[in-house]
């Protein structure tokens, strides 16, 4: 490998244009925290699906399919519309797969061009030299790529042995911010593997974080020994990210129920594939009212509605949400079947409604 700047070799072009967009990334987000403190009538983060069809099939994993179409263009600027309308700071386009989605650029594009935070998850399987420098040129600013083991498995093919020469490419050629996300719990073999991923994302020069995996109803199981040993070792090297502010993982992580407000359908929404908001991906179905037709005043009852899963949750990016406002607004309502204003159109269903859904 050429010699270049840094842990990660990448040249003198790459640093500058990288610390450029950290900067200016960073300067966007304190403000979006400081809009959030201040008003509690906008969401702060929105979890948008562009596609749900995944090249990957991994057994602990509920959200994705191996047929489902793309969701068109328009239909997603529209959907981005709305929630730049209603005041969103934070868009992250998962899936399934969202490199699978031929337009994804011009969807990270729209984004941008309505003032919002553009991030993305992906298994990063897709991503060659040419694909990091065009989520660059689009302007991407996080990525992240969650690694399940060392060596692939009859569980997750998201080893470091397949994704090595990845993270290697985005450590040389992506301007935008990458964290690498190691994982523990449920379906995790060797929790070794968790510290390896780990410590080989920061010589790498990215950011690293651990997630605790959730089981098919995204619920937690407490951590052995050893395993919070390697939680916490791994957490101290989460220094250089705003996921960092994740003490609730201390609760998760032995399996203790934690005391926290969850805000998802109001600071938090979920956008499924077919245009609905939900919870979040692990309690998809409700309130499923499409989010042309999603209120204020829906989204200001979630606010103060308490959702009996959330003791018990290990969705990391709501509970991070949650901490703007954990320490105001009692929530005090409880879930009730939302009615759907008849005054206003439907969105489109995008391909054959499945039954699972």
């Amino acid at each position: 490998m050429s010699k270049g700047y840094g842990k990660s070799h990448a040249s003198l072009r790459v640093w500058f244009w990288r610390a450029l967009r950290f900067f200016y990334t960073r300067a966007r987000e304190v403000r979006a925290i400081a809009k959030g403190l201040v008003s509690t009538e906008h969401p702060f983060l929105a979890h948008i699906i562009p596609i749900r069809r995944c090249n990957l099939a991994c057994t602990y994993c509920n959200e994705f399919d191996d047929f489902s179409p793309p969701v068109p263009l328009e239909e997603m600027k529209k959907r981005l519309d709305i929630l730049a309308d209603m005041g969103t700071s934070i868009i992250t386009i998962s899936g399934g797969e969202p490199l699978l989605h031929p337009e994804l650029d011009d969807i990270i594009r729209h984004i941008r061009k309505r003032g919002m935070i553009a991030g993305l998850i992906t298994n990063g399987f897709l991503l060659t030299q040419k694909r990091i420098e065009e989520l660059s040129r689009a302007g991407l600013e996080h990525l992240q790529i969650s690694i399940d083991n060392t060596m692939p498995d009859e569980v997750s093919k998201k080893s470091l042995k397949t994704l090595d020469q990845k993270l290697e490419l985005l450590a040389n050629h992506a301007i935008f911010q990458v964290n690498i996300n190691s994982v523990l719990g449920s379906g995790v073999k060797d929790p070794e593997d968790a510290l390896k991923i780990a410590h080989r994302a920061v010589d790498l020069g990215l950011t690293s974080t651990v997630g605790i995996i959730h089981d098919h109803n995204g619920q937690l199981k407490p951590l052995g020994p050893r395993e919070i040993e390697i939680f916490e070792e791994i957490m101290t090297l989460s220094k250089r990210s705003f996921s960092r502010f994740n003490d609730f993982q201390h609760s998760v992580a032995r399996g203790k129920e934690h005391n926290w407000r969850c805000r998802s359908g109001s600071r938090y929404l979920y956008i499924c594939e077919d245009g609905l908001v939900h919870w979040c991906s692990q309690q998809r179905g409700y309130p499923g009212i499409p989010l042309a037709q999603y209120t204020a005043e829906m989204r200001h009852r979630e606010f103060y509605t308490a959702k009996g899963c959330a003791p018990m949750c290990t969705v990391s990016c709501v509970q991070q949400v949650g901490i703007l406002d954990n320490w105001r607004a009692p929530q005090n309502l409880k879930p009730q079947p939302m009615a759907v204003p008849a005054a206003q159109p439907a969105l489109v269903q995008i391909g054959q409604a499945r039954s699972d859904s």
